[in-house]
């Protein structure tokens, strides 16, 4: 068999390979991700497949004479419209709309193009937000630009170093760590008047609440080593954050 006969056999299994890595690294439930590759699965002729999924990694087998194939997950962010636009796909094969080459096509097409916001976009809707949770959290009209710019620069801050190192507690802590000093300076110059209030405001765009959703939804669904991990992760998450704002009041 030469090696174009050799890919259209795999194209099934790296279409279905495919879905699956996008819809977990765009922060798709494990279960989602194994409901639908089982889905195109079926709707590509591959019988009697299987799927694992862990937030870290894909294990899939078309059959059981097949060997299996194992994507690694290395980064994780949070897309929706990627996952949206994946199910759609798994719907339009499931109908025989598409063919396995165009579902292919497609794939990569969404695996390439970035949905984010500018980063600039990113860090002014954090700051708006932050002003409004602190208002939400019954601050005062006094706290609503201190928890403007504590939550603005603290989200700046946290993709900033989130890119020099590449593990986001220490990234988490230091965002946390900077909210909170700025909050404390920003009450000694009588800019603010409510201490707690503009903390809890400011932090707001740091907690993990994707992570959390996810992990019960995992743990609801059977999925036990994803929801625990996912847990873990949320976990991590909340304590760097704690941990940073711990520091500024050891040395109020």
């Amino acid at each position: 068999m030469d090696s174009a006969a050799a890919f259209q056999g795999e194209e099934p299994v790296r279409v279905c390979l495919l879905a699956g890595k996008i819809m977990l690294q765009s922060g798709a439930e494990t279960y989602r991700v194994e409901d639908t590759m089982t889905r195109m699965a079926d709707a590509l002729g591959l019988s009697g497949s299987h799927s694992y999924v862990t937030p870290t990694g894909i294990v899939f087998q078309s059959g059981e004479a097949e060997s299996a194939k194992l994507i690694r997950i290395v980064e994780r962010t949070t897309d929706l419209q990627k996952v949206s636009a994946v199910n759609d796909i798994s719907r339009k094969l499931g109908s025989g709309n598409l063919t396995t080459a165009e579902a292919y096509a497609l794939l990569l097409g969404i695996e390439t193009v970035k949905h984010a916001y500018p980063m600039p976009l990113q860090i002014a809707a954090a700051a708006l937000s932050s002003g409004c949770f602190t208002l939400m959290f019954r601050g005062s009209l006094t706290d609503f630009l201190p928890g403007l710019m504590c939550g603005g620069l603290g989200f700046a801050a946290y993709l900033l170093f989130h890119r020099l190192v590449k593990v986001k507690f220490f990234a988490e802590f230091t965002a946390a760590l900077l909210i909170g000093l700025l909050a404390l300076g920003f009450v000694q110059i009588s800019l603010g008047r409510e201490l707690d209030k503009i903390i809890i405001g400011s932090v707001m765009p740091l907690v993990p609440g994707l992570l959390i959703t996810n992990a019960v939804r995992d743990l609801m669904a059977g999925h036990l080593v994803s929801g625990l991990s996912r847990g873990a992760e949320a976990f991590l998450t909340a304590f760097a954050i704690g941990a940073g704002i711990a520091v500024v009041f050891t040395v109020i």
